[in-house]
């Protein structure tokens, strides 16, 4: 079941980018365009999603247990430091090159782009890499 649920809110998800319009790498970079002819569309999207968002975290901040009776499961950590902002950074930086974040490539991949097949092995290879220097760093 939670298999499935997982794979539901996923296809959900990723419905929800392409309704957005969040898959076409170049609304991302108009939002990102702040020079230029910018698109607030993706300020929009993300004010929306936070919006949504904020019943459901307010109410599982109270839960033991979800509601498939698996552990919740929050980040308890909220300071800033200095890998949170090197990751987010390097993400930053990678979205603004390419134009799209994971969600959107793994969508795109159905749509048989070859630059998104290049862009999510790069970010399974960036994936294995930060586990490989986890797995090193802790021991």
């Amino acid at each position: 079941m939670r298999r499935l649920t997982a794979l539901l809110a996923g296809l959900i998800f990723g419905l929800g980018l392409l309704l957005a319009g969040m898959s076409n790498p170049a609304k991302v970079l108009g939002f990102l365009d702040l020079g230029g002819a910018w698109d607030p569309s993706l300020a929009l999207v993300m004010a929306s999603a936070i919006g949504v968002a904020l019943w459901p975290f307010t109410w599982a901040r109270r839960q033991q247990r979800s509601l498939l009776d698996a552990p919740m499961q929050l980040p308890q950590k909220r300071e800033l430091d200095r890998r949170l902002i090197g990751g987010s950074l390097l993400f930053g930086i990678g979205w603004g090159i390419a134009g799209i974040c994971p969600g959107p490539a793994l969508t795109l991949l159905l749509g048989g782009y070859w630059q998104s097949l290049l862009f999510v092995l790069a970010m399974l290879g960036g994936m294995w890499l930060f586990t490989a220097l986890e797995r090193r760093r802790t021991h």
